[in-house]
């Protein structure tokens, strides 16, 4: 999980960048400031791990405010004004987001970030059951349970017979963890559970109401190993 702040003046900007953090469900808010004294309050009573931050702030600028940290959690600039951009970046920013900026571009933003620990575990030696987390839980999970994981971008989707579960990690992380004895990956961006699956026709995996492609450079291993 990464606690964010957001640090500007003007009241639709906290609006649009919660409404984009609220779809990455890994982005947890711990505090709102409209100006840099605000701020200094904050970092002090909160733990922060990520601040939105805006440059053009009454009293004190945004970079200013930035000058005045000893520890300085990860930052990204949210400015209408680009031509602070180098000195930005000369204090270590994470990236720099011009107003108005898409929803595409702030998670561009987001994946730069690691996340403070591991989201992903054995909860023993056997893998027996994992612990995975995502959606602002941690769920305790059987392997058996799994039909199947999607890719997206440095996020995964584990699809269980009853939920979904969005999670902070890399497909790659699954497939070695899980292994190849019961998952199989049939395309760069799905790794399916060989107990879940119905049927293949074509280039098509059928798990009962899913269908999962299959990729060209994948067909020839998902043909050898079922």
């Amino acid at each position: 999980m990464i606690n964010y702040v957001i640090i500007d003046d003007e009241p639709i900007a906290h609006r649009i960048i919660e409404g984009y953090c609220d779809e990455l469900n890994h982005l947890n808010k711990v505090g709102n400031c409209y100006n840099a004294m605000e701020a200094m309050g904050k970092l002090h009573q909160e733990s922060v791990d990520l601040i939105f931050l805006d440059i053009k702030m009454p009293n004190m600028s945004g970079l200013e405010f930035l000058k005045t940290l000893t520890h300085q959690p990860k930052v990204i600039i949210t400015t209408a004004y680009k031509e602070h951009a180098l000195e930005g970046y000369e204090l270590n920013v994470v990236d720099y987001l011009l107003k108005p900026f898409s929803f595409d571009r702030f998670v561009k933003a987001i994946n730069k970030i690691q996340p403070p620990s591991s989201i992903l575990q054995n909860t023993d030696e056997h893998a027996k059951r994992l612990t995975i987390k995502g959606d602002k839980e941690q769920h305790f999970v059987d392997p058996d349970s799994i039909q199947y994981i999607e890719a997206f971008g440095n996020y995964c989707k584990v699809f269980l017979a009853d939920r979904i579960i969005t999670t902070l990690e890399k497909i790659s992380t699954f497939e070695k963890l899980l292994g190849s004895s019961n998952f199989i990956r049939v395309h760069k961006s799905f790794l399916v559970s060989k107990n879940k699956i119905q049927s293949i026709k074509g280039n098509r995996i059928s798990l009962g109401e899913s269908e999962i492609p299959i990729g060209q450079t994948y067909r020839q291993i998902v043909m050898t190993l079922l």
